[in-house]
């Protein structure tokens, strides 16, 4: 993934997504509920990695603040 930053807060996303470390990136071990990609911009559908921050986030029903 060419973008190092969450598209939801704006921070570093920590994703190894294009490296040859994706297969054991943490992202890749994760439940993504669908209802979060609610809040990532159109633009950045498909191109930006949300950061473990915003997942666990929304997992515990806590608001993301930006």
């Amino acid at each position: 993934m060419e973008n190092k930053y969450c598209p939801i807060c704006g921070e570093e996303n920590m994703c190894m997504a294009g490296t040859s470390e994706s297969e054991h990136c943490w992202c890749n071990m994760e439940q993504f509920p669908k209802e979060i990609f609610k809040l990532v911009p159109v633009e950045s559908i498909r191109k930006h990695c949300i950061c473990k921050k915003c997942l666990n986030t929304f997992k515990e029903g806590q608001k993301i603040v930006k």
